[in-house]
């Protein structure tokens, strides 16, 4: 899953951008509201973290320049200011949340994990094929192989679903309990062991993992 992070702040940028990829997160970090422009443009995000006041272009300009192009990509503001006009623009140009600065670490992962959740699965399309084999109904919440229904409990359907929204990219194990398990009180062992019941009823190799990495859709 990549993350277009925008600040100024050399130190802070690097906090935040070290903090996001050792929680499996891709980060292409900028100091200026012109290159972080182009970059959205020339690549494909799952999210945008832009400060508001940094050079060039400021965060502001840069989602009403990307609203107006049709670029739907949600955005997390981050900003010292507290003027209610300052961050009802924001809202106004389509930005997905605030987060005022300065914010705990732990703070940024959640509003990141639920914005995630809440936007990858609106689309038109109820079916996504995940290959040649197998496809996910998002509206039943039922996942197929060869068009034959796969007997999934809700946990697992939690957990494959998840997984499809971030198809291609490992997810965390810290990120899957605090979305899939909801931040339950539960073991990394509970985790794999939901992974392996659904191998058992899809594939091995549907699910993937990366030593100290996470888990993807293979």
């Amino acid at each position: 899953m990549k993350i277009l992070l925008l600040e100024d702040d050399y130190l802070y940028k690097i906090t935040l951008k070290d903090f996001l990829e050792a929680k499996g997160y891709s980060v292409d970090d900028f100091e200026d509201g012109i290159s972080a422009l182009n970059a959205i443009y020339d690549k494909r995000y799952s999210l945008l973290l832009l400060d508001i006041r940094v050079p060039g272009i400021d965060g502001y300009e840069i989602l009403k320049d990307i609203r107006k192009n049709g670029i739907v990509t949600p955005a997390i503001m981050t900003t010292s200011l507290t003027n209610i006009e300052d961050l009802s623009l924001g809202y106004e140009l389509g930005c997905s949340d605030y987060l005022r600065k300065p914010f705990e670490l732990k703070e940024l992962l959640y509003r990141i994990e639920y914005i995630i959740k809440t936007h990858n699965f609106k689309s038109s399309e109820n079916m996504i094929n995940i290959n040649n084999i197998y496809q996910f109904d998002t509206k039943k919440n039922t996942l197929f192989k060869d068009n034959k229904s796969i007997n999934l409990t809700s946990q697992e359907i939690a957990l494959v679903s998840y997984l499809i929204q971030n198809k291609g990219y490992f997810i965390s194990i810290d990120s899957l309990q605090n979305i899939v398990w909801e931040g339950r009180d539960i073991t990394y062992a509970d985790i794999r062991m939901c992974v392996q019941r659904v191998r058992k009823k899809c594939d091995k190799e549907f699910i993937i993992n990366k030593k100290l990495v996470g888990y993807k859709i293979g």
